[in-house]
């Protein structure tokens, strides 16, 4: 579908690419820039197209395993260079920055990290396959070959379900990255997408199309958040974003996998010097605009928390507040009510804290309805301290001590943990901790993602299953 040509003033509509195409709704909501100016609309589908379109897509047949890898690398190229969408990268990594207010260089840093992951998509959903197990297309192959066969039995990594649902996130167009892995194993996907960013699932879902995919393997519905249940009961398994609230309503699901609060953090024991890595403390704090769940909320120091503090928020408060379209804008952008309110929150959390960088300093208004949401550096003298929990969506970190008779308390609950620390027995007890999902011991920041590691597990841990097999020449 062609949006509207630039300058006419007229809103692009964002319509559901359901499994039988696109679909432009009666009913729409305006996608609006941080300024409060309609840049778009979003359709919005009825249960009955959801349903519809999910029953269309259980009937789909997935592509054929050999040829899905280099059906990923065109949509890649399509994704980052090309006009799947109707508009230009430029104009899609535009609307994505004022919309959510992401500087735009980290927009397009993300365009390319998407790309660069859709392309090797294949590679990363193979690597959470067990050693001892064989494809699923290994298996059909000998099914079909004749031969000795897997007379002796074999486990083969198999599918727990035909048809993955996500509720996407908005904050950064980089958690579109995940679940193209659910295609490349095999699954039908349907993505409701954020109205805070329907741009990057719609303009993924698009290149896939144009490379190739057939429709029903990858669907957009956009839908009410009352009617949001209609997509979780419909799938097999759903990924869901979201805080507390989502964690604590989809916990004791099974068939759930909640990308909730990072909490990721740092630790700086006594026998490091934190002098000479304040550049990681700093970037793992604000770099990509200090939006993500892998950014660090919290700083425990064995030592000195007060010199930390005083010179990260030196750091921080050097950096520029600019609109989020600027090539030079580092920080995130809101609307100004927004952001007030988010700097009021800090506010009550913080008052029993030190405030180094605090919430009257936050809210920097750029005279067009937004507002530059600056870092907040906060430090509290109790390890326990609740507010240490915090995450919010700007670079704002609590700085805390810590001591060996805390031990791994204050620790524990981390998407990542940075530990910045010589004592090996410790980071052995780190690894061991079960509620530590990623664990970097050394000068590493909190946000370091690579090719072929996992971030929260791997997807396919969730997706697949070990089923043991043996098939008899009869």
């Amino acid at each position: 579908m062609a949006a509207p040509p630039p300058g006419s003033g007229e809103p692009y509509v964002v319509p559901a690419l359901g499994a039988c195409g696109s679909y432009r709704a009666r009913v729409r909501i305006p996608v609006a820039d941080v300024a409060g100016r309609t840049l778009a609309e979003l359709s919005q589908v009825p249960p009955l197209f959801v349903d519809r379109s999910l029953r269309a897509q259980r009937r789909a047949e997935p592509v054929p395993a050999e040829e899905r890898a280099a059906l990923f690398a065109r949509a890649a190229e399509l994704f980052a260079t090309g006009e799947p969408d109707g508009w230009t990268v430029q104009r899609y990594q535009h609307h994505v920055s004022r919309v959510g207010g992401l500087p735009i260089a980290e927009v397009r840093a993300s365009t390319a990290a998407v790309a660069r992951r859709l392309t090797a998509v294949a590679d990363s959903a193979g690597r959470a396959r067990p050693v001892g197990t064989l494809e699923a297309a290994d298996t059909g192959a000998a099914l079909r070959t004749p031969g000795p066969g897997l007379a002796e039995g074999r486990a083969v990594w198999a599918r727990r379900g035909e048809l993955f649902a996500v509720h996407a996130a908005g904050n950064h167009p980089g958690t579109h990255t995940y679940w193209p892995e659910a295609l490349a194993l095999g699954y039908r996907v349907a993505v409701r997408p954020s109205s805070r960013d329907p741009f990057t699932p719609f303009r993924l879902i698009s290149a896939l199309r144009a490379a190739g995919l057939p429709d029903a393997l990858a669907t957009l519905l956009p839908t009410a958040h009352e009617h949001a249940e209609t997509l979780l009961r419909g799938a097999d398994l759903a990924m869901v974003y979201g805080g507390e609230e989502v964690a604590r309503r989809y916990g004791g699901d099974a068939g759930v996998l909640i990308q909730g609060p990072g909490r990721s953090k740092i630790l700086v024991t006594a026998d490091c010097d934190w002098r000479e890595h304040l550049d990681v403390i700093a970037g793992s704090v604000a770099d990509h605009a200090g939006t993500g769940c892998v950014n660090a909320t919290a700083v425990f120091v064995e030592g000195d928390a007060a010199a930390l503090c005083e010179a990260l928020a030196e750091r921080l408060a050097a950096l520029p507040s600019l609109p989020p379209e600027d090539d030079k804008a580092v920080l995130p952008v809101q609307p100004a009510a927004s952001a007030r309110a988010v700097a009021a929150h800090l506010e009550r959390t913080a008052r029993n804290a030190r405030p180094w960088l605090g919430a009257d300093t936050v809210v920097d208004e750029l005279g067009d309805g937004s507002a530059v949401l600056r870092p907040a550096v906060h430090q509290v003298e109790d390890p326990g301290d609740p507010a240490l929990r915090t995450e919010l969506p700007f670079p704002c970190v609590w700085v805390a001590p810590w001591t060996r008779d805390a031990g791994l308390a204050p620790l524990r609950e981390s998407l990542v943990l940075t530990a910045l620390t010589r004592d090996s027995a410790l980071a052995a007890r780190l690894l061991d901790e079960p509620s530590i999902a990623n664990l970097y011991i050394g000068p590493y920041p909190t946000h370091l993602i690579a090719p072929g590691l996992p971030h929260d597990g791997f997807l396919g841990e969730f997706l697949m299953r070990s089923k043991s097999t043996r098939i008899s020449n009869m």
